[in-house]
């Protein structure tokens, strides 16, 4: 019998940056140049936005799909490692909190340590949550081990994340890329040629010259040059619930050695980041024009920066939303071409590896099933959804109103795929689970309670628990993480020990 598929025999990424060269990688260890050829064309030409250099947990799972050593890829890369988020001023000036990585490490019944600790609360009991998150531990005292090296103690339940320069990191990949048989070309796309079927059938370069593809990746940025341009893919503006527009960034120097955290630190208009590399540090301000001009961010920013500039900042202006679909016809986008969620819970890489995740599972023929891009859009949309409603929440619980800015944000309207989730926790701290979700009970619980947001009880199941020495075993286990973390070497240590990075360009001697 004849097989009716037509297999895709070649694919073209356009665009390079840190989508082009980790969608490059990925289809060249799971092709392993015998299903289809891939080409990538970039110019250096075209400027690359390099503000995505903090991470999530699952980024490192992509480093072990594709057999990358961590320990070299950090040296390459500038790494240092992170713990979690440390969130500054976002309920009221003066106040902070932490996002850890990883669970509660104090084990009780009924497993949710959460849920203990609301009941003892309750009683009486003074202790912060966050003394129970080894993560939380770690960080403020700036210690750092790889959790899964320290098996049967209180580390093992935290987990990390890591900080990259992402320009660096899109030079390995493409090192690694090309030497699995990826093809780089060099130039600038002028035009797009379609099929009468409205499929991508090439793009026509500045010189003249034509690349055919069976399938395109449209990895152009804010310009989303195939899914907007060629397609007509609209966009969800998500501006109603996230008001910044426009960012400011920078690097500078490191006037300490780097903490194993980002820090998230809310402004007059937005937030500040700083994600701290080993020998210098990405800065940045998100912020809406409505309430700041650039040179009033840029002005916070230098007087904020802790470190002297190494390069000269650049603005970048965003509209936050998504593609209405990400996939379309014979194009699937990646990065910003297929949206933006500002950085605030660092998404910005994984949602790249995510999509490329889902389209090798989802993988075509080179006439792509429609029902597979239909499933394909609704699984994306649903990260994308729910990433969008956990970045809102830290700006929807704010107890601030010092400005017009953060009165606006107080006021606002949340959307209803968020409204009902807190609506359920503030009940009795019951966190609605999904499949597959990206963000756990433990993301949830710390951040609505470094909001101040407060269940109005404890789940009745507790009560099965004897509270008699709960006290006593809260208060054992918060020890036995503070013991076990004052073993632990510096972070600023640990990168010494085992990831020293070269030093940059910039510190060369002349």
């Amino acid at each position: 019998m004849d097989d009716p598929r037509r297999p895709i025999k070649k694919i073209c990424i356009v665009g390079g940056g840190s989508a082009g060269w980790i969608a490059a990688a990925l289809l060249s260890e799971h092709f392993k140049g015998k299903v289809a050829e891939i080409e990538l064309v970039e110019s250096d030409d075209i400027g690359i936005v390099g503000v995505g250099e903090s991470t999530i947990p699952p980024f490192l799972q992509m480093l072990t799909r594709l057999g990358i050593n961590e320990q070299d890829f950090l040296k390459e890369v500038q790494g240092s490692f992170k713990l979690g988020i440390l969130f500054k001023d976002w309920k009221l000036k003066g106040e902070e909190y932490i996002h850890p990585f990883g669970y509660f490490g104090v084990p009780v019944e009924l497993g949710d340590l959460y849920q203990v600790w609301l009941r003892a609360r309750a009683e009486g009991y003074t202790r912060g949550l966050q003394e129970f998150a080894a993560a939380s531990v770690m960080l403020n005292e700036d210690r750092f081990t790889l959790p899964f090296k320290a098996p049967r103690t209180p580390i093992a339940s935290a987990s990390y994340a890591v900080h990259i320069d992402a320009r660096k990191m899109a030079r390995f990949l493409r090192r690694f890329s090309e030497a699995r048989g990826v093809t780089r070309t060099e130039g600038i796309v002028e035009n797009v040629t379609q099929h009468p079927n409205g499929f991508v059938e090439s793009v026509i370069l500045k010189d003249g010259r034509r690349i055919e593809a069976d399938f395109f990746i449209d990895c152009t940025g804010f310009r989303a040059l195939l899914i907007n341009k060629t397609l007509g893919v609209g966009y969800h503006d998500w501006s109603q619930w996230l008001l910044s527009n426009r960012a400011v960034a920078l690097q500078v120097t490191n006037p300490t050695p780097p903490g194993p955290y980002t820090l998230a630190h809310a402004q007059d208009a937005g937030w500040c980041w700083r994600i701290p590399l080993q020998q210098r540090s990405g800065v940045g301000y998100v912020f809406c024009d409505r309430y700041c001009s650039d040179d009033e961010a840029l002005a916070t920013l230098l007087k904020q920066a802790d470190g002297e500039p190494v390069v000269d900042p650049w603005i970048i202006p965003f509209k936050t939303g998504m593609r209405e679909k990400l996939w379309d016809k014979n194009v699937l986008s990646l990065g910003l071409a297929g949206g933006f969620i500002e950085p605030l819970e660092s998404t910005a890489l994984h949602l790249i590896y995510r999509g490329m995740d889902f389209f090798l599972r989802f993988m075509p023929d080179a006439d792509c099933d429609p029902v597979l891009i239909t499933e394909y859009n609704q699984r994306m949309t649903q990260d994308y959804e729910e990433i969008r409603d956990f970045v809102i929440m830290h700006y929807a619980m704010t107890q601030r109103d010092d400005n017009a800015y953060w009165r606006e944000i107080r006021n606002m309207e949340m959307p209803e795929s968020l409204s009902s989730k807190i609506d359920l926790f503030k009940v009795n701290g019951t966190i609605r689970e999904g499949v597959d979700l990206m963000f756990r009970s433990v993301s949830w619980q710390s951040v609505l309670e470094g909001m101040g947001v407060k269940p109005r009880a404890y789940h009745p199941l507790t009560d099965r628990i004897d509270y008699t020495d709960m006290p006593r075993y809260l208060d054992q286990g918060a020890a036995a993480i503070r013991h076990a973390v004052n073993g632990l070497p510096t972070h600023g240590d640990f990168l010494r020990d085992h990831c020293t990075a070269p030093s940059p360009e910039w510190l060369a001697p002349v």
